[in-house]
């Protein structure tokens, strides 16, 4: 799950816009409230200083733009809810979603498919998609409260749990995001890490040859990238930087398109495909227990690289309003994207794993599979440092500004919060500086902890899947369109809801397993 196109930011936009909204009840319901994404792309975006600047209200209260309402001009740029007039399409919608869903979760489905085999391993893939697009067109459903065509718009998917179940329900998704947060943080780290120590050894094998083992730490890499995220995380809106986005967009098809490219052509050289029908054969390496864990970890992967629910509310924000529907061109949007996405993913994984077969590497540009030509692997390498350097900052974003908030709010005449200092392109207050590196600081030592990029990866992908993907989208679903409970919809829907929570729970215990048994032969921070 990563930014691309998208800029995902804590965004008191969203809070403001919902007067009537009631005071979170909890701690948790409160982190939930302050929760939101923006979506470049498709209108135009004011930045947060820009709304405070430019609007004296409190709120951004939905008003009547019409003719009749006497504000005429006002309907030629503005939709019925008050915000600029929303321009995006279906093709603008699917372009989103798709680079969205590409990123550094591709690196790990040929190791996903080896586990799997040649059989269950794209079954599995196409499972996930059917899941995928089918519980998106749920929630697509959920964008608009009561009529689909003048409901009360949704901003965020926090927003759409809000006004579709509330209570304890806001707060458990508010809890869900920010702990997935914090775990993309992780396996940015760890990611970018290792992509460093690759272009290390891959320079060090072209020169001593492959069977020179090569070996370094990836600690000094995972501080140098803690250090440069510490800066970062001084720059304010840095998510609202909009050719970071493009940026993003093109590193991540950079090295997807790198790591299918070397697939193929190693494929080729091999003479033939690699793998079996079954996956990875027990043996001397693989225990019959290792291969059922693997097997379930590879169901994470799976989830993870198809994760783009979160945000597909905010996507949905960017679509002209009807006719036809907003649910209507995002269900098509959705259809199309995946699509798109499965093709793209079929192509990288099946390819990963003929080159491969059972040495298939959980990471398919740094577990040195591939070792010439080895300035294109180091391109592919900076690709994935570059993206994650940006979504590091993007998805730590809301995690930073609801911190924040509810500091100022707590203490709003303190100094050591409130006084800033600008310098450059940072804005320094003490707390800020203290706050925002203490994170970094801990999302570093954790990846120090656990670089093992496969098992985080799947771990949050099985994490993530069953509330955002699926629990969360059916139950709105059900509120929003009554469906009556016992009929055969409704069992349907149910039914589905619990299958795939037996999936995250498996591939959860496949991921985690995987990790302690990493962890009886790895000496912490021995990198």
């Amino acid at each position: 799950m990563t930014q691309r196109q998208l800029s995902i930011s804590s965004s008191m936009a969203s809070a403001h816009s919902q007067p009537n909204s009631p005071k979170p009840s909890s701690p948790g319901a409160g982190a939930a409230a302050e929760l939101g994404y923006v979506v470049r792309g498709g209108q135009k975006k004011l930045t947060q200083r820009q709304l405070s600047s430019s609007l004296s209200m409190k709120h951004v209260v939905p008003m009547d733009v019409s003719a009749e309402a006497g504000n005429a001009a006002a309907a030629a740029w503005l939709d019925d809810d008050g915000r600029p007039r929303r321009r995006g399409t279906l093709w603008t919608a699917s372009a989103h979603i798709v680079t969205a869903v590409i990123g550094s979760g591709v690196l790990s489905l040929a190791w996903a498919i080896a586990q799997l085999g040649w059989v269950a391993g794209p079954a599995a893939m196409l499972l996930f998609a059917l899941v995928t697009y089918y519980t998106a067109t749920l929630l697509a459903e959920c964008y608009r409260t009561g009529d689909p065509d003048t409901g009360k718009r949704n901003y965020t998917y926090m927003d759409a749990v809000r006004s579709n179940l509330g209570g304890a329900k806001v707060a458990f998704c508010g809890v869900i995001q920010y702990a997935n947060l914090v775990g993309v943080a992780i396996g940015y780290t760890i990611a970018s890490s290792i992509s460093m120590k690759a272009i290390r050894r891959a320079g060090c094998f072209h020169k001593n040859g492959h069977g020179n083992p090569c070996r370094s730490s990836s600690n000094p890499y995972m501080i140098l990238f803690g250090i440069v995220q510490i800066l970062f995380s001084q720059i304010p809106d840095f998510d609202q930087i909009w050719w970071l986005s493009i940026v993003a967009a093109v590193m991540s098809f950079t090295y997807s398109s790198i790591g299918l490219s070397l697939g193929i052509a190693q494929s080729i050289s091999n003479g033939g495909f690699k793998g079996s029908l079954t996956g990875i054969s027990i043996g001397a390496d693989v225990t019959s227990t290792q291969k059922i864990w693997h097997s379930l970890q590879a169901l994470g992967d799976i989830a993870f690289a198809y994760s783009f629910s979160n945000i597909l509310i905010e996507i949905q924000d960017t679509i002209k309003a009807p006719p036809p529907s907003e649910a209507n061109v995002m269900a098509r949007a959705t259809r199309l994207s995946v699509a798109t996405t499965t093709v793209f993913y079929m192509l990288c994984g099946c390819m990963g794993y003929a080159a491969f077969g059972d040495d298939a590497p959980d990471n398919l540009l740094t577990g040195f599979g591939f070792y010439e030509p080895f300035w294109l692997l180091d391109v592919a390498n900076v690709a994935i440092i570059v993206h994650q350097l940006n979504c590091y900052q993007v998805f730590c974003q809301p995690i930073f500004a609801f911190v924040e908030r509810r500091a100022a709010g707590a203490w709003p005449d303190s100094a050591f919060i409130g006084r800033e200092l600008r310098v450059g392109p940072l804005a320094l207050s003490l707390f800020r500086l203290t706050w925002r590196s203490a994170f970094v600081c801990f999302t570093t030592v954790v990846a120090m902890l656990l670089p093992f990029f496969g098992d985080v990866a799947g771990l949050l992908g099985a994490v993530s899947f069953w509330p955002l993907t699926v629990y969360f989208p059916v139950e709105m679903y059900i509120k929003q369109r009554r469906v009556p409970r016992g009929s055969t919809m409704w069992v349907c829907l149910q039914m589905l809801s619990v299958t795939c929570l037996f999936v995250s729970i498996a591939a959860a215990a496949g991921s985690i397993a995987d990790v302690v048994d990493a962890l009886k032969v790895y000496r912490p921070f021995s990198g």
